[in-house]
């Protein structure tokens, strides 16, 4: 059986990037490390997408309960609606062509968030809408609060 080569990625990943870096800007593409760089930038991508995914369902979660449980709204439920918001914000700044993205996980997002907020609040699921009742532009406006 092949041994595995051991390399400069599998013992020191931060010099590995430092070097594949010096590597590219010097343009020394033939000594360029290309099956753990091209699955390093694989990953960025799904990172992201996963990122998206979970703040997301996070911010609907957190604006259904302050929806439907507004005797209980805390600055902390209001800091977590922010701070998602602007992460989701910087994301797409980022790489506006995630946009597509969030238009197909949107209602999955949603039905998660809804089940989490069910949990949260120890209300029955059928109190929340089983149709979102936000558009993703109030979704993504820091100055929308649910009434």
């Amino acid at each position: 059986m092949g041994q595995k080569t051991t390399t400069l990625y599998d013992t020191d990943f931060n010099l590995w990037i430092e070097q594949t870096v010096r590597q590219l800007k010097q343009g020394d593409l033939q000594s360029l490390d290309l099956e753990n760089l091209i699955e390093e930038i694989e990953s960025m991508g799904r990172s992201d997408k996963r990122e998206v995914y979970s703040r997301l369902k996070v911010l609907f979660l957190h604006l259904l309960k302050w929806k439907y449980q507004p005797q209980k709204r805390t600055g902390s439920w209001k800091n977590t609606i922010d701070e998602q918001r602007d992460q989701l914000n910087l994301i797409l700044a980022d790489s506006p062509s995630l946009n597509p993205y969030v238009q197909t996980i949107f209602a999955d997002c949603y039905l998660k968030g809804r089940k989490g907020a069910a949990n949260e609040t120890n209300l029955p699921l059928s109190n929340f809408p089983v149709d979102c009742p936000f558009s993703l532009a109030e979704m993504l406006d820091a100055e929308f609060f649910p009434d």
